[in-house]
């Protein structure tokens, strides 16, 4: 049935009973998420909740990617549970403002699109990682806090009933979908767990254990700090840090839904939204966070495509910390635990493992380094870095590899080096090994025609190389040198010493 109305800003052929549908699903699991997140960092559930509101909105209205879902996210408030313990709840919101700012910053000069150059081994480790983490956190709803206060395992008739649930929620969310997909399935399967309970009276752990969710509006409040260069100190490291892990997640969640969608998002825009989104927070007592990669497929998964089931799962949120409270409050966690344990098991990449014969050893092994640093430190952001810079060193020593060396000379007794391959500090061992100085003739000359010099150790290798030859009386010339090449070895002209040689047939410098 088509639409007869459309809302400005939204495309003409939304599908808004998905929209609608998909936002309350991503509401109803958010919640949980954002309550235990500020209950382990030991702030108020309602800080949790208004940070799942306010990021939601302003990045879902603001943000690059249309289907995203950003809200209170364990990845940026994990990293301030130090500051929290020792500076308090303040200093907290204070660098959910700083670490705002600095992600705006990034998105205003364009910084986004290093985003780029995260390997696909690496989108593969991260996903594996998260959806580990994601399952494993589920794990930990089997347990129960006793009056001691120690955390045990349930047991007996309560541990049967919360597995039994989790199960019932499991098999809807699988099975519903071969029934009909007009309504999304874990709604489905949260809304049938809950009328189980409720028709049968079944004691069950429910939303209201974890917390209680009522409250007023988020009020504007300026983070009562000394302003001084001192608390800049305190305060900017955890910004960074959380401005970082913040980012990161948030483009590779925004590099996900592009390759789900098959469109594409803008990431400078997404990281000024991130930033607006957590400046908001700071100054309206959230807790800050940046995209849900979690929400953000069950959101998919839900058929939403545009920016408006964010929009009301925000509402929705907000709607229910006003006046909703003491329903959502009854649903059972198992519902939620199951749906969030299948939002897990998809966001493996399964495909990793179907071929991993096929893929390069190291490729592998940086997948599993990055999957192990995520689950085991749970710090998304050291995980991405050392996965790219595991990922640059395989590069650069393969590069440096393929330096290649063809020799000749011609009639007139002129030497030639004809190089292939980049010539950069991994290589220029490599190169420099290829010449022989003492035995070439007195004129030898390096052409670059299917080579590029990269950087100032190539530079300071050509250098080197030059000052041999020119020990011996002998002369190095330099040909086919690439314009950026040439921009390269003039600005470092006044500390090298390198022959170039024009070619009348090859253009080797721009015109002035």
């Amino acid at each position: 049935m088509k639409n007869t109305f459309t809302l400005p800003g939204f495309p003409q052929n939304i599908n808004y009973k998905n929209e609608l549908l998909a936002g309350f699903t991503v509401a109803m699991t958010m919640i949980p998420e954002s309550l235990s997140f500020a209950i382990l960092a030991g702030l108020s559930p309602l800080t949790g909740l208004y940070a799942a509101f306010m990021m939601g909105l302003v990045t879902a209205i603001l943000g690059g990617r249309p289907g995203m879902v950003s809200g209170g996210a364990g990845a940026t408030i994990v990293v301030l549970i130090a500051l929290i313990k020792t500076h308090g709840i303040e200093y907290l919101f204070a660098t959910v403002a700083l670490g705002g700012l600095l992600q705006m910053l990034v998105g205003l000069f364009k910084w986004g699109k290093f985003v780029r150059l995260i390997p696909q081994p690496v989108m593969y480790g991260f996903l594996n990682g998260l959806a580990v983490i994601i399952f494993m956190a589920q794990i930990e709803q089997f347990k129960i806090t006793g009056t001691d206060g120690n955390v045990d395992w349930l047991t007996g008739n309560p541990l049967y009933i919360m597995a039994g649930l989790t199960a019932l929620t499991i098999a809807v969310v699988w099975l519903f979908p071969k029934i009909t997909k007009a309504v999304p399935a874990s709604l489905v399967a949260i809304i049938a767990v809950f009328a189980v309970v409720a028709g049968l009276g079944i004691p069950t752990k429910t939303v209201a254990d974890i917390a209680g969710i009522s409250g007023n509006l988020p009020a504007f409040h300026i983070p009562e700090i000394p302003v001084s260069l001192e608390t800049l100190q305190v305060i900017f490291p955890y910004a960074l840090i959380m401005a970082g892990v913040g980012l990161i997640e948030s483009l590779l969640t925004l590099s996900m839904v592009d390759e789900i969608t098959g469109s594409k998002g803008n990431a400078n825009k997404e990281a000024v939204a991130q930033g607006l989104a957590n400046i908001t927070n700071g100054f309206f007592g959230g807790m800050g966070g940046c995209a849900m990669v979690a929400q953000t497929l069950v959101n998919l998964n839900a058929g939403s495509r545009t920016r408006l089931s964010a929009v009301i799962a925000s509402f929705t949120i907000l709607l229910i910390i006003l006046v909703g409270a003491p329903v959502i409050e009854r649903i059972p966690m198992a519902a939620l635990v199951g749906v969030m344990m299948v939002v897990a098991v998809s966001t493996f990449q399964w495909v990793s493992i179907r071929i991993v014969n096929k893929m390069p050893k190291s490729d592998i092994f940086v997948g599993i380094v990055v999957a192990l640093v995520t689950i085991v430190l749970h710090n998304l952001a050291l995980a991405v870095l050392v996965g790219v810079v595991i990922a640059a060193l395989v590069f650069a020593w393969d590069n440096a590899k393929r330096i290649r060396a063809r020799k000749h000379t011609d009639d007139n007794g002129v030497k030639y080096y004809e190089i292939s391959g980049p010539l950069f500090f991994g290589s220029v061992t490599a190169f420099t090994d290829k010449f022989d100085p003492a035995n070439d003739p007195e004129q030898t000359v390096v052409d670059f025609k299917e080579s590029r010099v990269v950087d100032m150790s190539a530079i300071d290798a050509l250098d080197k190389l030059s000052r041999r030859y020119s020990q011996l009386n002998k002369t190095l010339h330099l040909r086919h040198l690439s314009p950026d090449c040439m921009i390269l070895l003039k600005n470092a002209e006044a500390v090298i010493d390198v022959n170039i040689q024009e070619d009348p047939t090859y253009k080797v410098m721009p015109e002035k």
